[in-house]
């Protein structure tokens, strides 16, 4: 029986909920898995976590389809790009198959948190793993625990698709071969302070440029870019040291296989932005985000799609990939994970 919860009016925020999924690693092995109603995590004092932040996580989200199935989209990319994230930080790999089969036990246990078709919310899941065991010189962990919880959460940006305007800071995200392309949790504490900053001055987000030479664009602090140029083609930044966003990868399939556009991976200059005609962030948590303004220092560079609303292109994107997530449209073979 669904909670009586107003989902209309959640925003992007953590509410308990009742299981979460919690498996751990030691002599070289994981246990089985258990899922449990306690919320607290007891780890040592000098756990590899607290110490030297030995952490990665994923995020992905279960919702209600047009016809009232529960499904995730595509948790098996999740799966893997955490595997990646723990191989760079010299975690042990929580089994691929495991991940997912933990989100759907999760799910099923949640199911009174899913929210309704059409609410606009959904139930997002937050696999993470950290190292648990007494670490005191810097070394890896040798003890790892992996889990899983789950939260009704609103749209990411309480504007919901309204343009947002971005900022060029002075930080850097990431540095070249550094541990931008995994999902490591101190990619996120050192962007901590650049968004308050951001935020403090106006904006909603920060558009990072590559540290090398501070020419090319990369990414903002929580989400990947799309750029529309004036003949409609939908190019994203390439980069060694972008996180790869499985929305990012599922919307230029779109663009390509279902709207029949260009779509480019390349490197894009940041005095490249005067000729994009649209621009919009991309991520689990945001979907698809439009940017009607980009603030690069002195200079200002205002999308001619507008503050107003999306762009042409960024709409028919969002709306083709929330159709197939939704069920309203096909989905490519194994793109829907169909949980209940």
């Amino acid at each position: 029986m669904a909670k009586d919860i107003d989902w209309g009016s959640l925003g992007f925020s953590y509410m308990q909920t009742d299981y979460r999924y919690v498996s751990n690693y030691k002599d070289g092995k994981w246990d089985d898995g258990v899922l449990t109603e306690d919320s607290n995590v007891v780890i040592n004092e000098s756990a590899g976590v607290l110490q030297y932040a030995q952490t990665c996580f994923e995020g992905l989200k279960a919702y209600r389809t047009i016809d009232n199935k529960v499904v995730c989209f595509r948790p098996d990319m999740n799966a893997k790009r955490m595997a990646d994230s723990a191989k760079r930080l010299e975690m042990a790999v929580f089994p691929e198959d495991r991940f997912v089969d933990a989100v759907v036990k999760v799910v099923k246990a949640n199911l009174d948190y899913v929210p309704p078709y059409g609410s606009g919310a959904t139930l997002y899941l937050r696999p993470y793993m950290f190292g648990s065991n007494a670490v005191i010189g810097v070394k890896p962990a040798t003890e790892f625990q992996f889990r899983i919880f789950a939260t009704p959460v609103g749209p990411y940006f309480k504007g919901g698709v309204k343009p947002i305007t971005l900022r060029v800071p002075d930080f850097d995200r990431a540095a070249p071969r550094g541990t931008g392309h995994v999902k490591a949790g101190l990619n996120y504490a050192m962007s901590l302070h650049a968004i308050v900053d951001a935020h403090n001055q106006g904006y909603s987000e920060n558009m990072y440029l590559d540290s090398a030479t501070r020419t090319k664009v990369e990414e903002t602090g929580g989400a990947n870019i799309i750029f529309v140029t004036k003949d409609n083609t939908v190019v994203t930044p390439k980069s060694s040291t972008i996180l790869p966003s499985i929305t990012r990868r599922s919307l230029m399939y779109v663009a390509e296989k279902y709207l029949g556009l260009k779509a480019e991976e390349r490197e894009v200059y940041i005095d490249e932005i005067k000729d994009f005609k649209e621009c919009a962030l991309c991520g689990t948590a945001a979907v698809l985000s439009p940017v009607g303004k980009i603030v690069d220092h002195d200079k200002t560079y205002c999308l001619p799609s507008g503050m107003e609303k999306s762009g042409e292109i960024t709409q028919k994107l969002y709306d083709t990939l929330t159709g197939i997530q939704m069920g309203r449209l096909d989905a490519p073979e194994g793109w829907i994970k169909v949980i209940a």
